[in-house]
């Protein structure tokens, strides 16, 4: 027999990739990003420890529960990135990946819908599908599924950008969908973050100025009708203007907020020692947790995850300024779009300057879908850099 006919079989491509070195440089600014996401991924695990334990004792009767389980999730992250980061980002403009992601996540967010013993329900929102013993959210993966698909098309057309029939309208019959499917839970929040990375990316690939302000103009008008439309958002709306108008009911989140930010001081009242977090301020180790970083580092920790978020918006324009093709740089616009957007509207939720959007902070709030998805997303973000241009 010939010696072909013994040799294993070729390893897939995407196998491949994983097996040989990664493609690019460890440029400056793929250093500073690995360092970043790290960073915050390390705070994160921390503050979910100290901001979850009574929660933790409550629901499942061991203060480490929610640590350990935010623990597992950080490790399936890290793998996550891992592979991102090494395969060639090109591989992901295939219409298979996006066009995949896109019908997946809208499939599971319609599935959300259907009555079922497999979708959770909590707090009155229908956002979680139960797999084996975790909960997954498909709002998180959307995120990733809609950059791609903005990219990839966006790239594919460029030069026919101002177009609105082949490429305006198959992006907002995407976005449409998701964010229907997505109000329908209800999350509000997800769909401004999901507008806002539509509009970066838009914004990165040259789309005319007026077009952009009549595509930021339809937004806002729809936002506030979907506000007034529900009487809980009306009354979160209210709320915000004057929280201390109903401190123990519709106010009492914001009212919490601000009393643990106050509390912190300049340096804190160190880990574990904060108010917040035995049970006064709901979701403190989810949409609130930046309050238990400001009450338990102070003014300086807090400062220094919002200058955290910073360096990583800068490192990220660096890696569309340098991208080596239109594709890479609509890819790296929409993530990091994404991360400082995000973690912009969860801060000012906490300081009280937006109103409540149920919005995580990235890399740090407790969430495996949020926490597996942003490193994903990151991973990638770092291969665009690796492969960034020389200076």
């Amino acid at each position: 027999m010939s010696g072909s006919a013994t040799a294993r079989p070729a390893a897939p491509r995407a196998g491949r990739s994983l097996l040989k070195p990664p493609v690019g440089r460890r440029s400056g600014t793929f250093v500073g990003l690995f360092v970043v996401v790290v960073l915050l991924c390390v705070l994160g695990l921390v503050m979910v420890l100290t901001s979850s334990v009574v929660t933790s004792i409550d629901s499942a009767g061991s203060a480490f529960h929610h640590a350990r389980r935010q623990a597992l999730w950080l490790g399936l992250g890290l793998v996550a990135c891992v592979v991102t980061m090494r395969v060639d980002y090109h591989r992901w403009r295939a219409r298979f990946f996006t066009g995949g992601a896109v019908l997946a996540t809208t499939g599971a967010l319609a599935f959300l819908l259907v009555p079922s013993p497999l979708v959770v329900t909590a707090n009155g929102s229908s956002r979680w599908i139960r797999v084996g013993g975790f909960a997954v959210q498909p709002s998180e993966a959307a995120k990733l599924a809609l950059v791609l698909f903005a990219a990839s098309l966006l790239s594919r057309r460029f030069d026919d950008l101002a177009n609105i029939r082949r490429v305006l309208l198959p992006l907002a019959v995407v976005f449409g969908t998701m964010s229907a499917f997505i109000l329908a839970q209800p999350s509000l929040g997800t769909v401004v973050l999901l507008a806002g990375i539509v509009l970066v990316v838009l914004f990165v690939a040259g789309l005319p100025g007026r077009q952009l302000a009549g595509i930021l103009t339809l937004g806002a008008g729809t936002t506030i009708l979907f506000t007034f439309l529900f009487g809980y958002r009306r009354q979160r709306l209210f709320s915000f203007f004057d929280p201390w108008s109903d401190p123990y009911g519709i106010g009492y989140q914001a009212v919490q907020a601000q009393v643990g930010i106050a509390s912190g001081g300049l340096t804190g009242l160190g880990p574990g020692g904060g108010r917040a977090s035995l049970a006064f301020l709901p979701f403190a180790h989810t949409d609130f947790i930046y309050v238990i970083i400001a009450e338990e580092l102070g003014l300086l920790g807090g400062g220094l995850v919002i200058l955290a978020f910073f360096c990583l918006g800068v490192l990220g324009i660096r890696a569309v300024r340098d991208a080596p093709d239109p594709y890479g740089a609509f890819l790296a616009a929409g993530i990091t779009g994404w991360f400082v957007l995000q973690a912009f509207i969860n801060i000012a939720v906490a300081q009280g300057l937006l109103p409540t959007m149920g919005v995580t902070l990235p890399f740090i709030s407790y969430g495996g879908s949020s926490l597996v998805v942003n490193l994903a997303a990151a991973g990638i973000l770092m291969n665009v850099a690796r492969q960034g241009r020389s200076r």
